[in-house]
């Protein structure tokens, strides 16, 4: 009688294959260039999180906005752009109260394209518009711009936004 020790070639084969058929059905189900987005998204929201709650500190140490402390003052400014709006909200002054980072536009990085803001004399709302799947569905992403005005879109208007799986959907993540 002989003694049988190992596999066949094509039991070995046989596993190989099903390992590979998992592995592929398991990159399909993470979907990577996803949970790049996502991540982006996060570091941005952090990013949004973290001005918007300087400006309202700001507020609190100095009585008055940033943008009013400009000469001449601006009391207000429709939505626009961060990186576009930079000198006009007066972020040095802000870094200068100690409320963000000295270097928080290098830190920011990119980033600054990608957020908005908009202002008044007692508000600041500061929004950006979400890659991932999974931000679009937030709760949170429920504001669209019109006319220059950052505007919650209700149960009646949800049209506004389109599909947050279309590639021209048009709703913001916000923190006012």
């Amino acid at each position: 009688m002989k003694n049988k020790r190992g596999f066949t070639l094509i039991e070995l084969l046989i596993v190989i294959a099903l390992l590979g058929a998992l592995a592929v059905g398991l990159l399909a189900a993470l979907d990577p260039f996803e949970q790049l987005k996502k991540g982006a998204d996060t570091g941005i929201r952090n990013t949004v999180s973290e001005l918007q709650g300087a400006i309202v500190r700001y507020y609190s140490i100095k009585n008055g906005m940033p943008w009013e402390q400009l000469s001449p003052a601006v009391t207000s400014f429709a939505a626009t752009n961060l990186s576009a709006a930079y000198t006009a909200i007066n972020i040095q002054d802000v870094v200068s109260t100690g409320e963000l980072k000295s270097d928080f536009s290098t830190l920011a990085g990119g980033q600054l394209s990608n957020i908005t803001i908009m202002g008044s004399s007692q508000s600041v709302t500061v929004c950006f518009q979400p890659s991932s799947r999974s931000f679009r569905s937030d709760p949170n992403t429920k504001y669209y711009i019109s006319a220059g005005t950052i505007t919650s879109y209700t149960a009646n208007n949800t049209g506004t936004c389109g599909d947050p799986g279309s590639a021209t959907f048009g709703c913001f993540w916000c923190v006012e």
